[in-house]
């Protein structure tokens, strides 16, 4: 992974997120390298500062351009802004007071660039345990009432909104349907309504599809279930638990989460994401919680088809989970190991989506979607 900060791996790591999804819209190259150009590595003042200035930045430009009419102009920016927005309050503390409403103009700016789209997404409340889950909706333009989904949740400190800017679009050229949710400990699920993190997430994810199978124009019979970073202990759990699913996704493999932070210091960049999810004091509390968060004796309860997804150099969940999940797996299976030799082999591959593309082949495969896939390619260079 190519570190802007070679002294600091998760600042560098939060950039090189925002460059790939520039790729899908959530950003503009130079914008984010003059971001990092205003922060001084490990000062997360500065981060905070920098990124929510390109936001703001961004933000005027789009509301400028929307009062004029110009809507192209205007959806790029929203879109943009909503993702530097997110980046700001990554680092913030849950009693920040700038934490919630930067989360909230986060979430307004996407939605105001979402719905300039020319298909833009349902945005979706999933009842769930006296509260919500809430998401979103997105279906590519051709597509009929018989069309397969992909249920998606994120990872430790994913948003759904973030998802929108890599997953949708490899999702959509492939014709398939995409469901994509805040669960418990994530995004407006966690920061508005206090939902912490489970380990049991096969529970939201059952409520999830019950809700697709009453709610949405989809194939009932092919349903499947993907999800990102830690999601990819969710993912796993989900699928053991709820054999209805189709298939299942593992974007980045997660064996026990324990194991990944025990030895964690309890200074660590993420630490303060990790209690806020849990809904601990400190890191003792915080980890202890996480003992559950093992897929041993669950994933050889999995009987779909599984694609695994992982980066050889992943530093944050190592390669070795990858390995120790796809030995202990019983049903069909297939996986992507990225050799640390090149690009995308990092965390999730962050430091290049296309590098996720063999998983999303698979995935057309196995959905039935190659025709449609196809049909799309010649469409688009038709009009291009």
């Amino acid at each position: 992974m190519w570190h802007y900060y070679p002294e600091h791996y998760m600042f560098s790591y939060q950039l090189n997120r925002a460059l790939t999804q520039s790729h899908f819209g959530g950003g503009e190259f130079f914008e984010c390298i003059e971001a990092a150009s205003r922060i001084t590595a490990g000062d997360f003042k500065s981060f905070n500062e920098s990124w929510s200035r390109a936001g703001h930045e961004a933000l005027a430009v789009a509301e400028k351009a929307e009062a004029a009419g110009h809507i192209v102009t205007a959806r790029q920016a929203y879109l943009r802004a909503s993702n530097y927005l997110r980046t700001s309050e990554f680092f913030l503390k849950p009693t920040d007071p700038r934490k919630v409403p930067g989360y909230l103009q986060s979430v307004h700016a996407f939605q105001k660039g979402a719905a300039l789209l020319r298909n833009p997404p349902q945005i979706v409340s999933v009842p769930f345990e006296g509260s919500e889950m809430t998401g979103y909706f997105l279906q590519p333009a051709n597509a009929d009432a018989n069309s397969p989904l992909m249920i998606m949740f994120g990872g430790l400190d994913s948003t759904a909104e973030e998802l929108y800017f890599g997953p949708w679009q490899k999702l959509e050229e492939r014709g398939i349907s995409l469901l994509v949710l805040d669960g418990p400990g994530q995004g407006g699920s966690l920061r508005l309504r206090n939902m912490l993190t489970r380990y049991d997430y096969e529970v939201p994810a059952t409520v999830a599809f019950d809700w697709a199978l009453a709610n949405l124009p989809v194939d009932p019979n092919r349903i499947g279930i993907m999800a990102v970073s830690m999601g990819g202990y969710m993912a796993a759990r989900s699928a053991a638990f709820e054999s209805r699913f189709k298939v299942c996704c593992i974007w980045g493999a997660v064996w026990s989460y324990y194991d990944i932070w025990k030895n964690r210091p309890d200074n660590h960049p993420l630490a303060g994401v990790m209690m806020h999810i849990t809904g601990s004091t400190d890191m003792d509390e915080a980890r202890e919680k996480l003992r559950n968060f093992t897929l041993e004796g669950v994933a050889d309860k999995i009987s779909m088809p599984t694609y695994i997804s992982h980066g050889e150099d992943d530093r944050q969940n190592t390669v070795e989970n990858a390995y120790k999940l796809y030995e202990a797996l019983t049903c069909e299976k297939a996986m992507n190991i990225v050799s640390k030799e090149g690009t995308g082999s990092a965390h999730c591959h962050i430091d290049n989506f296309t590098k996720a593309d063999p998983m999303f082949d698979w995935l057309e495969e196995k959905m039935g979607t190659i025709a449609v896939a196809a049909g799309s390619s010649e469409k688009n260079q038709a009009t291009a």
